[in-house]
């Protein structure tokens, strides 16, 4: 699904446009050929302009930038990630790139698949495994000191998130609801596990993350999570977060596209029909669910979870209690990034390459760092931060605040 569809789609939701007519709304959603012509234009929101910052201060510091070949629209249904283990990046470009480099800049090695990429960057220095995936549903296993191609092989649907690299496993979360588990040695696959995938979604998944040491945890198209043993693949529970609303297929969609978080004992996920949930692993108890709807990952604080919604707003809320505390609407229509924690302040990127910092007191905008093209997500690790821009521009920051 393209920019313009996932705004229709906000737009509708956050500002109760009048009913438009279904095929019109399925057209617009799984980009239909010519046969799909009349359709009502829903109303544009323009983005917010930017107002200057009556004070900036410096969060972060330009260490370096490098360009690698994307096709646009690839890299926004995509959001490609930046691969990174403290000292080395690897990125790769939807046109089928895969490079590296050093912190410093210097690039190490690249390879030409010379076959769309769109799964984005697995990294994992441990193991020295980098690992992407391509249109035809190809896995690729790089030794990330060479190079080299370490083993491929053939899965049966496509995969538009970054694996998961966890011991002697490497995690994958189909487009069509199905989940694998591969041998990070042989790249054979070990288990399957198929999971329910509605007939209308919106383009993309959510990348698995670790819930702990033994379980996986994987987000889908239906709005569950569901736990799962790595090495085994065995289901040990799951449990909706996203619950359908509004008419329509279309109103209806659950998606969990931003990959839930986990911070000292708590579980964080928001889903696009507009549930936040925060639950205790301790007890398995939801400890508040909160009305946000949105794409992407959210951020977590010692007292506050921060989301930026598909209207391009900012909130914050109460870890504790889930009890909204502020919510900032200057970058309105902004298509924002994930917000990311950095430091003290709270990094959101947009639509034209721009990073703001917010504060996370009270959502104050406080800084600006400037990239080139629209930012579709952002990375926080070991003191750096990175973005890979849908044109292709990755830079990288340090942070010095």
């Amino acid at each position: 699904m393209d920019n313009n569809t996932t705004q229709l789609i906000a737009e509708k939701k956050a500002s109760g446009l009048a009913q438009i007519s279904k095929i019109g709304l399925l057209c617009a959603a799984i980009a239909l050929v010519p046969a799909c012509t009349k359709t009502l234009k829903p109303e544009v929101h323009k983005p917010t302009k930017l107002t200057q910052l009556s004070q900036s201060i410096t969060v972060v510091e330009p260490v370096f930038q490098t360009s690698i070949n994307n096709r646009s629209k690839l890299a926004d249904v995509n959001r490609f990630e930046v691969g990174f283990d403290g000292q080395q990046l690897v990125v790769a470009g939807s046109s089928g790139k895969v490079e590296s480099y050093n912190i410093s800049g210097q690039n190490l090695w690249s390879v030409d698949l010379k076959e769309d990429i769109v799964g984005g960057v697995a990294f994992d220095g441990a193991s020295q495994t980098a690992i992407v995936t391509t249109k035809s549903a190809r896995v690729i296993a790089f030794d990330s000191v060479s190079g080299n191609i370490r083993w491929q092989t053939k899965i049966d649907g496509t995969v538009l998130a970054p694996a998961l690299i966890h011991n002697n496993r490497v995690i994958l979360s189909g487009n069509d609801g199905i989940m694998y588990g591969l041998s990070l040695q042989t790249g054979a696959t070990i288990w399957q596990f198929a999971t329910q995938s509605p007939s209308i979604s919106v383009r993309g998944t959510a990348k698995p993350t670790l819930l702990d040491n033994q379980t996986v945890l994987l987000a889908t198209a239906d709005g569950r999570l569901h736990g799962v043993d790595i090495e085994s693949g065995i289901p040990q529970w799951n449990r909706r977060v996203g619950i359908p609303t509004g008419a329509s297929e279309i109103q209806r969609m659950t998606d969990i596209d931003g990959t839930p978080t986990v911070d000292q004992g708590q579980l964080f996920a928001v889903s696009y029909s507009g549930q936040l949930l925060a639950a205790d692993l301790a007890t398995g108890q939801v400890s508040f669910l909160q009305e946000a709807a949105s794409r992407n990952r959210v951020a977590v604080t010692n007292d506050t979870v921060i989301v930026t919604t598909l209207d391009g707003t900012v909130k914050a809320f109460s870890r504790q209690s889930g009890e909204m505390l502020w919510e900032n609407k200057d970058l309105a229509y902004r298509k924002l990034s994930n917000p990311e924690r950095v430091g003290n302040y709270i990094a959101v990127g947009d639509l034209d390459g721009v990073v703001h910092f917010l504060s996370p007191q009270d959502g104050q905008i406080v800084s600006r760092s400037q990239s080139k093209g629209a930012i579709n997500k952002l990375t926080f690790s070991k003191g750096y931060l990175l973005t890979q821009t849908q044109t292709g521009q990755v830079t990288v920051w340090r942070q010095v605040r």
